[in-house]
């Protein structure tokens, strides 16, 4: 009966805090693309496709929101049935979204704070490893211990956007691209001490997990930084008005709203 009663405080320790991460990341990307249209750095004037990864991206968020709190609700059925939208989903929106780098690559509306090659480099590797990081939360699904846990870390792998909205990015050159994407650790770092008090010890789910960010934050910044990345910038804007910007430059900021992918 002792450890029955483990398990079951240590379920339901899990449950409240990945459905409360869910809510916090939620409230943090809505909020930051608020205050980015609010204060006039941003607008709806976009092509279509951008609009397409907006609505996509903003889905995913809602969309993991959701089954965070089925889980807390005791909904696990169709907590698992609505799972497998994921299958179809998150190459969905890998493609998406390398396509929008690439369309912003091209145009020449890579923000002012990134040069083209690391933009390229960077959205990218964080779109992929998202990617691997829910798969392996997939195949891993019966291991619910190891499945929430590697979600969680996929998920922060897009938050970069989001805190890119909230932080001084332009101050930040030319570790921009750093600042924001490592305050996503902040979460499974918060998972990690939640394990700690509850159990006495920290789930390995998280190493790996986090072991992976960190992997994919230095090869970021290694491989963004270099010639083959200019290489490959300069390949993908081609014919195009972002041939003028030198890859491996900063461009001029943008006058006015920014708008993305025109």
């Amino acid at each position: 009966m002792a450890m029955l009663a483990l398990v079951q405080n240590r379920t339901q320790g899990d449950e409240r805090f990945f459905f409360g991460a869910a809510v916090v990341m939620t409230l943090l990307v809505v909020t930051a693309f608020s205050v980015q249209l609010a204060a006039g750095r941003s607008t709806f004037a976009s092509p279509w496709p951008v609009h397409l990864h907006a609505i996509s991206f903003f889905g995913w968020i809602f969309f993991y929101l959701l089954q965070n709190a089925l889980v807390a609700t005791g909904s696990v059925a169709l907590h698992r049935r609505l799972g497998w939208i994921a299958a179809f989903y998150v190459p969905a929106l890998v493609a998406i979204g390398i396509g929008t780098v690439v369309r912003m690559v091209r145009h020449g509306t890579v923000p002012f704070f990134f040069t083209p090659a690391y933009f390229l480099v960077m959205d990218p590797a964080t779109l992929l490893v998202f990617a691997g990081l829910v798969t392996a939360a997939i195949r891993l699904r019966r291991k619910s211990d190891w499945h929430r846990r590697l979600m969680l870390c996929g998920m922060c792998m897009l938050l970069g956007p989001a805190f890119g909205r909230l932080l001084p990015m332009p101050l930040l050159v030319p570790f921009a691209g750093l600042a924001a994407a490592t305050p996503g650790l902040l979460f499974p770092l918060a998972g990690m001490i939640a394990d700690r008090r509850r159990d006495g010890s920290v789930h390995p789910a998280w190493f790996w997990g986090v072991g992976v960010m960190l992997a994919t934050f230095a090869s970021m910044e290694l491989i963004g930084r270099s010639p083959a990345a200019a290489r490959l910038a300069e390949a993908v804007a081609a014919n195009s008005p972002g041939a003028s910007i030198p890859p491996s430059n900063y461009p001029p900021p943008s006058k006015g709203r920014l708008i993305t992918g025109r």
